[in-house]
């Protein structure tokens, strides 16, 4: 048995849990809530949605859709017992959490990608008139699979990382508040914090080093990455209009690959030094 062997048996055992698929749907019926918006206008701009997707989707239900499909990969198993099984097997611990990351990326994207199909028939049938820019859907899909997998990595880390489920769970909501929500979109976050403080102490400060904080959590990191797909729009926190290379819009796939790999490698190496007994 290996990586792929865990991932396949994984695989055929997450499809049919239904707690996964919910965020799902509803990140399908937002969608279809847009397209229903957008038909009703006289002129339907299709940039809207992708802004819509992004702002509510990818800020709320992507995260969720992530978490939810993957904090129990390992946990689960580990709280009935079932692990020790597993790993009686010709199975190392590290293929163990890189078949879980396979497994549940591909039930994460492959949804994401089937709601994202939907769209397309959804803008043919009900709002033939829109124009689709389909360089620039492929682009705003392409990111927002990464953002996806980012959360993915992030979840099965956690799941390799704790010995309970009900220490997973509560480790992925604090991960989803800390560094979504309050991270983000609260004045008590790291970059309106640093800029107070900065202040307050008379400390120099460019915005460039603002603008690097509120990209260093997931969804900072993609909301400023929109600017590859919107490169004169402004979104939330967008980084244009600054030089260093380390706010740039490209910078940003680096972040989220920073989010894939990092709490991956930690995930293991915890993994790896637990007591399973």
């Amino acid at each position: 048995m290996n990586v792929l062997s865990v991932a396949r048996r994984d695989f055929l055992n997450v499809r049919r849990a239904r707690l996964v698929w919910v965020p799902v749907v509803l990140y399908v019926l937002f969608m279809l809530l847009f397209y229903w918006g957008q038909s009703n206008t006289a002129n339907p701009d299709f940039d809207v949605i992708m802004f819509s997707l992004a702002t509510v989707g990818g800020v709320l239900l992507v995260p969720l859709v992530a978490l939810v499909a993957a904090y129990l990969s390992i946990a689960g198993e580990r709280g009935s017992g079932s692990i020790r099984y597993q790993l009686s097997l010709p199975v190392s611990r590290t293929d163990v959490v890189l078949g879980k990351l396979l497994s549940r990326a591909g039930v994460v994207l492959g949804s994401l990608l089937g709601a994202f199909a939907l769209g397309i028939v959804v803008a043919w049938t009900f709002v033939p008139e829109m124009t689709v820019e389909y360089g620039d859907y492929a682009a705003f899909v392409g990111l927002t699979l990464l953002y996806a997998l980012a959360y993915v990595s992030v979840a099965v880390a956690i799941s390799a990382a704790t010995a309970s489920r009900s220490r997973a769970m509560g480790s992925a909501i604090g991960f989803f508040f800390v560094f979504n929500i309050g991270w983000n979109f609260l004045p008590v976050g790291p970059a309106y914090m640093a800029e107070f403080v900065f202040e307050e102490l008379g400390l120099g400060y460019a915005d460039e080093h603002i603008e690097l904080i509120f990209s260093l959590s997931p969804t900072g990191a993609y909301l400023n990455g929109l600017g590859l797909v919107f490169p004169d729009a402004a979104m939330g926190g967008a980084a244009s209009g600054f030089d260093a290379f380390y706010v740039q819009d490209w910078f940003m796939l680096v972040i989220l690959a920073g989010w894939i790999v990092v709490p991956l490698a930690a995930g293991i190496w915890q993994f790896r030094r637990a007591d399973l007994g």
